[in-house]
């Protein structure tokens, strides 16, 4: 199958994980990739194997403008853009102080949004373009001591399927990823505040060993990030992209088990995650 060459492409989150490595794929594959993060320092090293280095927040309109005319400053379009930037929380969602979970609304679902907003111009005038946002499997499936993820990726599937519909007439096409385990950081960033569900102040300490468990479930045995980029590239540059690509661990049997009924696929998980222990 043939596939898209040389598209100067622009990817969010490339600090680390799945972002750093798409960047050198599609450096090495010949595109031109402007790989971007909020702190650009971040990106040294990328930028010192000659991959184009910008800084973007996608929870701030002016620095997600100003990377955009950047690069259509540099390379005079801009034909892919991967929305992979995302963070994460972990917890019983009614102990999870609100300002964390609007945080992880605001990044993976209106940061995601303000970028395609920014971009979509560009693409409709040359009537060309694709747009590749990251879901996660776990936004087929409800896990305990994740809803806001969970939720956030569901929202970026629904939000993918219509923006789809929306945006084809202008020559513009919507490629859905929803990832199970990659090895990245992500735990480790979303885990720094688990202790305090340890204290039998949460209603929910004798189940903490659930907490973290669910905390470091995608880095259980995950999948290199360098060989999900390998595929990912692969695929969502193809002339005729799938809609929907799962690669990772847990990618194909995740979204199988988020179609069990109901009581028995929350049964399972409350077993898995401590639940039962209250």
């Amino acid at each position: 199958m043939s596939t898209l060459e040389k598209q100067v492409c622009l990817v969010t989150g490339c600090s680390t994980g799945i972002g750093r490595a798409l960047a050198r794929e599609l450096f090495q594959r010949g595109h031109r990739p402007f790989a971007t993060a909020r702190r650009v320092e971040s990106l040294a090293e990328l930028a010192a194997q000659g991959i184009d280095t910008l800084p973007l927040d996608v929870n701030d309109p002016t620095s997600v403008r100003a990377a955009i005319d950047a690069v259509m400053a540099k390379a005079g379009r801009i034909d892919v853009l991967v929305n992979n930037a995302g963070i994460n929380c972990f917890g019983p969602i009614l102990e999870v102080p609100l300002s964390q979970v609007r945080e992880v609304f605001e990044t993976n679902v209106l940061g995601l949004l303000c970028v395609m907003q920014a971009v979509f111009p560009h693409m409709a005038d040359r009537r060309s373009g694709r747009i590749v946002n990251v879901g996660s499997v776990v936004g087929l499936l409800p896990t305990p001591f994740a809803a806001a993820y969970c939720s956030t990726k569901s929202a970026v599937h629904m939000l993918s399927d219509v923006v789809r519909m929306e945006v084809k007439p202008f020559g513009i096409d919507v490629v859905v990823v929803q990832p199970g385990g990659v090895k990245s950081s992500i735990a480790d960033s979303a885990s720094r505040d688990l202790e305090r569900f340890r204290s039998d102040t949460s209603r929910y300490h004798r189940a903490y060993e659930g907490i973290r468990k669910r905390a470091y479930a995608s880095q259980d045995n995950p999948m290199p990030a360098e060989d999900f980029a390998r595929e990912l590239v692969a695929q969502a540059l193809e002339e005729q992209a799938p809609r929907v690509i799962r690669l990772g661990t847990g990618a194909d049997y995740l979204p199988r088990l988020a179609e069990m009924p109901g009581e028995q696929r929350d049964a399972m998980l409350s077993a898995n995650y401590g639940l039962d222990a209250l």
